[in-house]
Formats: C-alpha cells, structure tokens, sequence
C-alpha cells in the first residue's frame, strides 16, 4: 500500500508541474526573421540569456514554455523586438538588454515607442534615447523652459540636449545655439597653462566640439560660427547678457559656484531654452568651495516651468564596464559616508 501511495503521489506531483508549465508560440513576419534573431543569432542568444522562459525558434515561429508569468513576459519581449525592427530599425543585443530592462521595471512605456523617437539624423546616423530615463529627459526639454539634467559620466546628458538644440535650430524654433561650460577642470588653473587664452580655453571645450560635429556637417560648423548662429564660449563670457531667441547649454554645471550658476540663469530672454548638465560626484571646484549644481535643486526645485531630471547608472551608454565602474564607485562613496556617519556618532558620545 505504501508502494502505491507513493506511487500516487509521484503521479500527482506530475500532473502539477505538467499543469504549472505554460506554453506559447509567436509568429514572426518573414520579412523580419533575420533582423530579429541577428548576425548568427547574436540577438536571440542575448533573449535567451536574459529570460526565464525556454525559447525555442524554428523558421519564423518562437515556441515559448516555463511557468505562466515567464512566459507572458517573453511574449511582451518579442512583441516589442518585433514591433522594432518592423519600424525599420536595426536590433543588436544591447538594445536587446535594454528593451528587456525596460519592461523589467514594470513601466507603462514600450521599449519600441522610447527607442525610436529620433531627434536628428546626419549621414545615415540617427540620434535618439536609449533608455526610459533619457526619453523623459528629452520629453522635459521639450516641455519646459528651464530643464536639468543630473547624472554620472556616459549617460548622454549633455549629448541629448545638444541633439535637441540642433533640432530647434533646423525647425527654426531658435536662431542660435550657445554652448557653455565652466573652465575649470581637475584643479588645473588657465594661467599656468601654455598658449593664448583661446588656446588654454579650447580643451574645456573640445567636448561640446565633438558632439556638434556628429550633429552638424562639419564644413559648415565654422559657416554657423562665424554668423553667430552657433557660439561656444566659456562661462565667464555669459556675464551681462540676455540671451533671446537662443538654445542655451551649460556642460559641466557641476563646477559653478552657486553664484555663477544664478548669473547663467538670468542670462535667460524671450523665446529662449535653457539645459543645464552635470555629474555631483566630480566636483572640480578648488578650496572645497560649493558646487552650484549641488544647491539648486532646493533653490528652484517649487519654480514652474523648471525641471529637474536624474539619470542614473542605467542610463549609461558608453561602454557596459562604465556601468559597472559608476555602481563600484557610488557603493565606495555610501561606505565612506557611512563611515563619516559612525565617526561623528562616536565623536559625539565621547
């Protein structure tokens, strides 16, 4: 009797892992099949590894099987790669990986609705965000007069503003872009750099340079600059000016004292954008002194029309290591705070 019993119960433990697995098949369009699964089945490899569901693909159909949350899960993930590359877009595994993040979070965004929001397009190359973060931060310059963008180094916080500055300036929505950033870097000081003032200036602002040439042609960068129509200065130039009709951009806000940061500000005319960028985990600033991107926030965070957006380690898109250094290093920076905290505790006691 014991011997059937447990036959039995074997049996039925059967039935319910049998009666647990779900199964789905998702049809792909021929046209498509290719793009999807990518150069030998790059893309597919990269699924596979980032479900929990079993997949499956023979000819244009993907068998799906696992438990039923897993499986309607990756039926969410083929809809959106399908719904991509029927757009016309190319798929690689990252896009892959970050599609997959997205409907992770449990956003109501589709992936394909963030990913192929274009912004501008030159030669070919087609410039848009690829993470929700960056969507909504694109969204909030259109949106708003006034607009921040916070975030670690690779997060495309100044690319994406200078991508929309271009787009305003082709749809005539402005007439000129100004970029600005403040020239101090790592401690070093202008004057003991060699070469005229334009020379020692010019490295601090080689990087809005090289972001305007993947948007503009650049034979006709020096054409915009010599009109006025694009101008790149330091933000000491900014000073007693009112900027009308113009896309305004300060890089690198991080390293403004509190008062430089106000007179950008009120640089601010009629008909005019503001984006302001940085990163509060380099401060360059000497003496210690307070970053001005540090304090706004609680100065104008109640002011309509200003927008605060932060980007995180997520939102990184440059290479995946950047990612993992960014997380290493903000788990270093908690530990030493903590540790500060735990010392002035014990001071305290004392």
């Amino acid at each position: 009797m014991a011997g059937i019993a447990a036959g039995g119960a074997a049996a039925q433990s059967g039935e319910q892992a049998e009666t647990a697995t779900a199964r789905s098949k998702v049809t792909v369009p021929e046209d498509v099949v290719m793009t999807l699964l990518g150069s030998r089945d790059k893309n597919l490899r990269a699924v596979e590894d980032l479900l929990d569901a079993d997949v499956h693909v023979r000819s244009n159909e993907v068998s799906l099987s696992g438990e039923p949350a897993e499986v309607a899960f990756a039926e969410r993930v083929f809809a959106e790669l399908i719904a991509l590359v029927s757009k016309g877009n190319k798929l690689n595994p990252d896009i892959v990986r970050r599609s997959v993040a997205m409907l992770s979070a449990d956003h109501n965004e589709s992936p394909a609705d963030v990913l192929t929001l274009d912004i501008v397009s030159r030669r070919g190359r087609t410039i848009r965000p690829k993470t929700l973060n960056q969507k909504r931060y694109v969204d909030a310059i259109d949106d708003h007069t006034v607009v921040f963008g916070i975030g670690p180094a690779g997060t495309g916080k100044t690319y994406l503003a200078m991508a929309k500055a271009v787009q305003a300036l082709q749809a005539k929505q402005v007439n000129r872009i100004i970029l600005t950033r403040p020239a101090v870097e790592a401690g070093e000081r202008l004057g003991f750099l060699p070469g005229t003032l334009n020379e020692k200036i010019d490295p601090y602002l080689r990087p809005l340079y090289d972001a305007l040439h993947d948007m503009v042609d650049p034979e006709s960068v020096p054409r915009l600059m010599g009109a006025g129509t694009i101008e790149i200065a330091p933000l000491a130039y900014m000073r007693g000016r009112t900027l009308n009709d113009a896309f305004i951009i300060l890089d690198e806000a991080q390293n403004t004292t509190p008062q430089q940061m106000k007179m950008f500000l009120t640089r601010l005319g009629f008909g005019s954008k503001i984006v302001v960028t940085g990163d509060v985990t380099q401060i360059d600033l000497p003496g210690g002194q307070v970053s001005g991107l540090k304090v706004v926030q609680g100065i104008l965070d109640d002011v309509e029309d200003v927008h605060f957006s932060q980007l995180d380690s997520h939102d990184v898109v440059r290479h995946r290591l950047v990612t993992d250094i960014v997380n290493a290093y903000d788990r270093w920076q908690a530990e030493q705070d903590a540790g500060q905290q735990r010392n002035g505790h014990r001071q305290g006691s004392a």
